[in-house]
């Protein structure tokens, strides 16, 4: 396999690679003295309140997470840096052979309670993570598929051999769940697992004051005690409001911004803008488990009635143009030759196929978006309900905040609420299985609830794909071209992540996931 591909979508060095570049300067620099005053980050998603981070899906809380938890590597998955990879409490990660993958751990590292991390809390993560019952599965389930060798504290080696699938497929995992402690797992939801957040990284949760999550510099943290005394992570649900606290000094850090409102901060000479693509699609999720879209032929031609480049007009700086289930950073991405287009003529032969003819008799149809979190969501879901309705599909839209939308967004048995479903999808590595397996595998189904045999197959032909090389043909020729066929939903973008910030705040490094590093953040 080509070594620079190999690099370009986060594989860590093996025993025929070369490691890919790491920044030095990124782990070990001298604390300076905290700041009298924490970060304030003001967030557009409310958060569940289980503390547990396999227990939601919530941007927010993986948010908070990115400030408290420690992860064996992160992937900052830049266009310019596309061979980047950091390693955090991994020190380096080894492809034994196909079904073998070794993980060296560094050494010296503590939780915030106390307790020293080993191998025995990535193995207790690694396991627990593979639950089925868990709303943030991550890695390959059940458990019996794979097996964490913990040779000794520092050393942990994943066996897939029983699994038939590559051990490459935890390179790019062991970017996304943090780890937590074995001690913790084992306690479950009867101990601190579900009420506190427990981490490695460099700020301490403290406890939550109503919509305000509190956090405190670690003194202890491994790569030097962060420079700022905390973080102040607030939910706040009104985009105008989050910008007016910004604009008055009230807030440092807030994210989501609306165009229009890139437009306002972009003339205020105290504030300064970031702008990434991300690893987040928006999604018009459709419920295959209920009429009308359990017809494959219905969610076509509800595909084909969309003209995307208008809702493109709409997401203005906030989106960028997609034509596959995953983001451009993501592996295995290209653009579906059969993706579905704007195509009015096809929408009505496939209603007319479906015995719907120009949309007659079809149910009523109700689409569940929200407002406050994600850019233009209202306005563009106008947009859609407009081009449905102009070919015949009786659709009405139901505009939601967010804390009800959230509440609404899974499938259920018998099918869940409403008929389409406004949501993005946004995970901290390259691995796309966390989109595609997470959400139209049969066994997980998460929005749309599809249960489709040959999409079951494909997926597990790509997963169980011996190396990345042979993973990413069977994404691009099989998996991809089928989603697109058979459309559990349409992708209609990818998010561009814009935040807003103070001018002096400093060394805030954010990944295109929204997640963010505040260790070496300064405050003016």
């Amino acid at each position: 396999m080509d070594r620079r591909k190999f690099l370009r979508y986060g594989a860590m060095a093996g025993a025929a690679f070369a490691a890919p570049r790491i920044n030095p300067d990124f782990f070990f620099t001298a604390a300076r003295a905290a700041d009298v005053r924490p970060l304030t980050f003001l967030s557009a998603e409310n958060i569940t309140g289980n503390w547990d981070p396999t227990s939601h899906t919530t941007l927010s809380q993986s948010n908070i997470e990115g400030f408290v938890m420690g992860f064996l590597t992160r992937a900052p998955m830049r266009p310019e840096t596309p061979d980047e990879v950091i390693y955090e409490l991994a020190t380096s990660i080894r492809e034994i052979d196909a079904h073998h993958l070794e993980i060296k751990l560094r050494e010296g590292v503590s939780f915030h309670d106390g307790k020293p991390f080993t191998a025995a809390d990535v193995k207790a993560t690694f396991e627990y993570g593979a639950q089925l019952d868990r709303p943030k599965q991550v890695y390959p389930g059940p458990t019996d598929t794979f097996e964490v060798i913990t040779p000794d504290d520092y050393t942990v080696i994943i066996d897939t051999s029983k699994g038939g699938y590559g051990a490459s497929l935890f390179i790019f995992l062991a970017s996304y769940l943090p780890i937590l402690s074995a001690k913790d797992v084992a306690e479950g939801s009867k101990g601190a697992l579900t009420q506190r957040l427990n981490g490695t990284g460099p700020f301490k949760f403290v406890e939550q004051r109503g919509n305000d999550t509190v956090m405190e510099a670690f003194p202890g943290y491994f790569k030097g005690a962060p420079k700022i005394a905390g973080v102040t992570f607030s939910f706040v649900g009104d985009a105008t409001t989050r910008m007016l606290s910004l604009m008055n000094g009230q807030a440092d850090v807030i994210e989501r911004l609306e165009p229009e409102q890139v437009e306002t901060l972009e003339k205020d000479a105290n504030i300064k803008l970031s702008r990434l693509v991300s690893v987040e699609n928006k999604y018009l999720w459709f419920r295959c488990s209920k009429p009308p879209f359990n017809d494959p032929r219905l969610r076509k031609a509800a595909a084909h009635a969309i003209d995307r480049d208008m809702i493109m007009e709409v997401m203005g700086s906030a989106g960028q143009a997609s034509s596959n289930y995953v983001s451009p950073i993501k592996f295995g991405y290209f653009d579906i030759p059969n993706y579905p287009k704007y195509d009015p003529e096809e929408c009505q032969r496939l209603l007319a196929e479906a015995g719907f003819p120009g949309g007659q008799g079809l149910p009523e149809i109700e689409y569940i978006t929200s407002t406050g979190f994600y850019p233009k969501t209202k306005e563009y879901g106008e947009v859609i309900t407009a081009m449905l309705q102009e070919q015949g599909f009786p659709v009405t839209l139901n505009v939601m905040e967010v804390a009800a939308w959230n509440e609404r967004l899974y499938d259920r048995p018998g099918g869940g609420p409403g008929h389409m479903v406004d949501c993005g999808w946004s995970t901290g590595s390259p691995e796309p299985d966390l989109v595609l397996r997470t959400h139209f595998h049969s066994t997980s189904k998460r929005i749309c609830g599809i249960e489709d045999p040959e999409i079951d197959a494909a997926l597990d032909a790509e997963r169980n794909a011996e190396s990345l090389e042979a993973r990413k043909q069977s994404l691009q020729t099989n998996l991809m071209p089928m989603l697109a066929d058979k459309v559990p939903a349409l992708s209609l973008f990818t998010s561009v992540l814009i935040h807003g910030m103070r001018k002096d705040v400093e060394e805030l490094f954010i990944y295109p996931d929204g997640l963010s590093d505040a260790s070496k953040t300064t405050l003016g």
